[in-house]
């Protein structure tokens, strides 16, 4: 077996600026371009780039497979919630102004803000899934 010696450092290096890349990319998603679905599999590439470099194991034990599954599941109750809330409060479904009825605007920010972040741990878990489910094929 060779050592991946630079491969190893590199990516530890970059591994963290890939992550930090994503969040910006989440947050700043209501203000440019970018949200929770760019951000999601921005994130996701980070844990594929880990998993090519330090293997399908070392992934696993960075993120389970019950953790990813309750992460999927939970970023959709985030998005579904946030929709619930609104028609709670008296709007529509993802009418995000009802969310602050003195300032829609700021409804209306907090709510994308919210909606967007549940879609991007929707989305990072199920890419980290399906590679950790495609990588792992044909191993016990």
């Amino acid at each position: 077996m060779t050592d991946h010696t630079i491969l190893r450092v590199v990516s530890k290096l970059l591994l963290p600026y890939v992550l930090l890349f994503a969040l910006y990319v989440q947050f700043h998603g209501d203000y440019g371009p970018g949200g929770g679905f760019q951000a999601g599999v921005i994130f996701a590439a980070g844990f594929v780039l880990y998993g090519l470099i330090f293997g399908l194991t070392a992934v696993r034990r960075v993120a389970p497979a019950r953790m990813v599954e309750l992460v999927i599941a939970t970023g959709v109750l985030v998005y579904a919630g946030t929709g619930v809330a609104t028609m709670l409060m008296g709007g529509n479904f993802l009418d995000y102004g009802a969310l602050y009825a003195a300032h829609p605007s700021t409804g209306q920010h907090y709510g994308i803000l919210v909606v967007e972040l549940g879609v991007g741990m929707t989305v990072a878990a199920v890419m980290i899934a399906v590679y950790s489910t495609f990588a792992g094929r044909g191993r016990a």
